[in-house]
């Protein structure tokens, strides 16, 4: 019986331990999360102009064309900063697939474009891995801490990171729309009668994505030929894409409200391999002001 009250108690403490560590890891997250809101926050710029008009779609690939028109209604007002909260399962795993769920919220401006999305991914009831992925100000950033405390992984800067995250940032515009307009600073080349290249530079931090088309007009996949993925603490080049579903209205525009993201890796690397697998549950928009 002694032992066994000992044991007890061992697990009391342990459990109390990890409550602490919970609810301070919680409150220290919190504040890094805002520290980088503000700083997303401190750079953003209102779009012009601030209502959506189709004559800027003239000389546009049609597949683009009849996108914009599709998703867009004629004088949609221009988005300026959106709040989304994913749910999901996400893969840890770098070689056999390690799926874990997921929640998250993020911050968007679209200028200057960037965002900050703050995950907690549940490895084990009650131990959770909290994750910072985000664009601020051209640079990219990258943190995940268990707990919220303890960091496994801590990059930030500009060069190949900046760039994935740029990537990452008009890969999901589907979901904010009109930040993929020529007006606000998209240039789009033909690719197919069911594709268009996306091209975009946001001070010297360029990038372009080929985006596939359904036939009802609305996006289906996005890819990138090659972004920074991070394999032992290292970034190595492969191609990337994501794939989008569930279109329904939400504010007057069509916008996917669940998809997939996935590594295209070569045969001796394993193949496609999906790392996130989410759906949306809130999709709250700021619009552009109407200028006098």
């Amino acid at each position: 019986m002694g032992f066994l009250k000992i044991a007890v108690a061992i697990l009391a403490i342990a459990g109390l331990a990890l409550a602490v560590l919970t609810v301070w890891g919680y409150w220290r997250w919190q504040g890094l999360t805002q520290g980088l809101v503000e700083q997303l926050d401190a750079a953003r710029l209102e779009p012009r102009p601030a209502l959506f008009d189709t004559r800027e779609l003239d000389g546009l690939p049609p597949v683009v064309q009849r996108y914009f028109r599709a998703v867009l209604p004629e004088g949609a007002p221009i988005i300026a900063a959106a709040e989304i909260e994913h749910s999901g399962r996400f893969n840890m795993g770098e070689t056999a697939d390690a799926w874990k769920p997921f929640s998250s919220r993020q911050r968007v401006v679209m200028h200057r474009p960037g965002f900050v999305w703050d995950g907690a991914i549940r490895m084990l009831p009650g131990l959770s891995v909290r994750v910072h992925d985000a664009y601020v100000a051209g640079e990219g950033v990258l943190h995940p801490a268990l707990l919220g405390l303890f960091t496994l992984a801590s990059l930030r800067g500009t060069g190949t990171l900046a760039q994935g995250e740029l990537m990452r940032f008009y890969a999901e515009a589907v979901c904010y729309p009109t930040a993929l307009l020529p007006s606000q600073g998209v240039r789009w080349t033909p690719v197919s009668e069911s594709s268009a290249l996306a091209t975009v530079d946001d001070g010297g931090v360029a990038v372009s994505l080929t985006f596939t088309f359904g036939a009802d007009g609305l996006i289906e996949s996005v890819r990138a030929e090659a972004r920074g993925r991070t394999v032992g603490g290292q970034i190595v080049m492969r191609p990337w894409e994501g794939r989008w579903f569930d279109y329904r209205v939400q504010a007057g525009m069509r916008v996917p409200m669940a998809g997939e993201v996935a590594w295209l890796l070569p045969p001796e690397e394993g193949g496609r391999k999906p790392y996130w697998r989410g759906s949306t549950t809130l999709l709250r928009y700021e619009f552009a002001p109407k200028w006098p």
